[in-house]
């Protein structure tokens, strides 16, 4: 298994291309010692390859979250998909993430992964990842480029995880949340309840949350009073997920472009942030995460 460390002064990533292209750890670098901001994988010498579950961080593409009914109907064409998690009913999470992504391009503070998907069905692509460090910034590039003979509806996003401590609170503006079913697909949209309300900061609410948040700004701030942590995120997308999980030490905050069944929802994909791309058409978008001491 490949691992890519990157440091500077302010911060520490490892990278696993062969898991997903995903982030094993990122740590925040003061006080003359690393502090944990994602959560950082354990892994005694001698234990089998993670699973990109156990990670800090993996891209989705070439969508987000969950697709329901088998997979979707685009320009008179049916797109059949079928689950690609144990346990879960809807594929979910696109499939960048279950597969081993080439270093092209690295140095001390900067990789270059590249995915080749072109003989991939339904969606044959491209894909380029970049994680790089800039002073307390980690900037996480991602493209993807359609390379089939017809045009289909992409998404991004990248799906971290976070230690949860009791102290912890998070500050996530957005305009409305949606009611999701036992299937964990979007019922309608709905406004946000008070103890999910982080257009302030807050704590996490206590029962767990699995639904994605809409009108975002882009910008959200994670705080650990316990560990003297703060981090920033940013991400030009309108779109996030808290994932909690009760009696959970972590939990998830993803920033996505487009809803979660965005390609089954009234209006079509497009009007639920997933971009329609032609043959040869190519989508980015950029997250960072600035970390450091808290004020």
């Amino acid at each position: 298994m490949t691992a890519v460390s990157l440091r500077n002064a302010h911060l520490h990533a490892q990278v696993l291309p062969d898991i997903g292209g995903g982030l094993a750890r990122l740590d925040a670098i003061f006080d003359g010692n690393d502090h944990q901001v994602l959560r950082g994988l354990e892994r005694p010498p001698g234990a089998p390859a993670p699973t990109p579950s156990q990670l800090a961080c993996f891209p989705l593409l070439p969508w987000s979250n969950r697709i329901g009914g088998g997979g979707f109907v685009f320009e008179g064409r049916a797109i059949a998909l079928v689950p690609n998690r144990a346990g879960e009913p809807c594929p979910i999470h696109g499939e960048g993430w279950q597969r081993p992504w080439e270093v092209a391009f690295q140095t001390g503070t900067s990789v270059h992964l590249a995915l080749d998907r072109r003989h991939g069905a339904p969606f044959s692509y491209r894909a380029q990842l970049r994680y790089t460090l800039r002073d307390t910034m980690l900037e996480v590039a991602l493209e993807v480029q359609n390379c089939g003979s017809a045009a289909l509806p992409f998404g991004l996003g990248l799906h971290p995880w976070l230690p949860r401590t009791e102290g912890v609170t998070l500050r996530a503006r957005a305009h409305a949340t949606w009611r999701r079913g036992d299937d964990g697909l979007p019922l309608e949209r709905i406004a946000i309840p008070g103890d999910w309300d982080f257009n302030s900061p807050r704590p996490l609410p206590a029962q767990g949350v699995d639904n994605v948040f809409d009108g975002w700004d882009g910008e959200a701030e994670i705080s650990w009073p316990e560990t003297g942590v703060r981090l920033r995120i940013c991400a030009g997308m309108a779109y996030y997920i808290v994932y909690t999980k009760p009696g959970a030490d972590f939990f998830c905050f993803e920033p996505v472009d487009h809803l979660i069944n965005a390609h089954n929802l009234p209006g079509g994909p497009a009007a639920n942030g997933l971009s329609l791309l032609g043959p040869g058409q190519s989508l980015a978008r950029t997250v960072t995460f600035s970390a450091g001491a808290l004020a």
